[in-house]
């Protein structure tokens, strides 16, 4: 469901002008359209089940190859980095927003209280992208507060409609047209419409009512989800199986702790039972 939740997260990141201007400046994501995702989710396999060395090496890098980059605007003549704070805030909160949405409305079974915990921790990966923690916002309350805040910067430009086009329908192998029109298309379509009504309002598209969406997003939930976990883990690039081995035979993943310890990286105290 991560990449139903990722697909979200880059249709909700399109609507604000700037940030979107810098990546369309910035990269030719429809050449390496795929190369790009795989290394968007290889980082967030890493800062997720990695070691810390590992996630620290991994926003190091990230954060060197955006200091060196920036963006105009085309109508102020305006240059700009993209690593200011309020564009890397409005990716870091679509990002996690869409991952938690998804996830909860799939029927993945986490409380409120969880779903604060999950928004709080990420101030970790806030941090490693370059932003400063305690900028970040810590509960689901204080998330959707900031998406208030933002809403009247939100509008969908020219780079919002390239990258609406890129997302249905994204480069790849003649031959593999097909699969993409039967298998990706979904995935957009299922993106799509988890946006909230405002973003659907921006890009002019309707979707399906909302019980009509959450319905296949939990129907595609519980569906992806008996496919034995062992087989889903073999997926590249792997993060989840390298990170049990490292922390030895008896450590399994957060879904399997949420009902007893909360997390395998609990320290002294955090962990709990529900």
């Amino acid at each position: 469901m991560m990449w139903v939740a990722g697909v979200r997260a880059l249709y909700l990141q399109a609507l604000h002008p700037r940030a979107v201007r810098g990546v369309m400046q910035n990269s030719d994501f429809r050449a390496d359209a795929w190369g790009r995702l795989f290394r968007t989710a290889s980082f967030v396999g890493t800062t997720t089940y990695g070691t810390t060395e590992a996630a620290e090496k991994a926003g190091a890098r990230v954060r060197k190859i955006h200091s060196k980059l920036g963006a105009t605007d085309p109508d102020t003549g305006e240059r700009y980095g993209v690593d200011e704070p309020e564009l890397l805030l409005w990716v870091h909160c679509a990002e996690i927003d869409s991952y938690l949405h998804v996830a909860r409305r799939s029927g993945f079974p986490l409380t409120d209280a969880q779903a604060d915990r999950y928004i709080a921790e990420h101030r970790v990966s806030a941090r490693l992208a370059g932003l400063d923690p305690d900028a970040v916002p810590a509960s689901q309350a204080e998330l959707n507060a900031y998406f208030e805040k933002v809403r009247p910067e939100l509008a969908v430009a020219e780079e919002a409609r390239a990258v609406d086009d890129f997302l249905l329908r994204p480069p790849t192998y003649f031959l593999l047209i097909p699969a993409r029109e039967l298998l990706w298309r979904r995935v957009a379509h299922l993106a799509y419409g988890a946006l909230p009504p405002y973003a659907h309002e921006l890009y002019g598209r309707p979707a399906p009512q909302p019980s009509t969406v959450t319905r296949r997003l939990r129907a595609t939930g519980t569906l992806l989800r008996c496919i034995p976990a062992r087989l889903r883990w073999q997926l590249p690039p792997k993060h989840i199986l390298r990170a049990m081995s490292r922390l030895g035979p008896d450590s399994r993943p957060a879904p399997y702790k949420l009902g007893r310890q909360l997390a395998i990286l609990d320290k002294p105290g955090e962990g709990g039972t529900r």
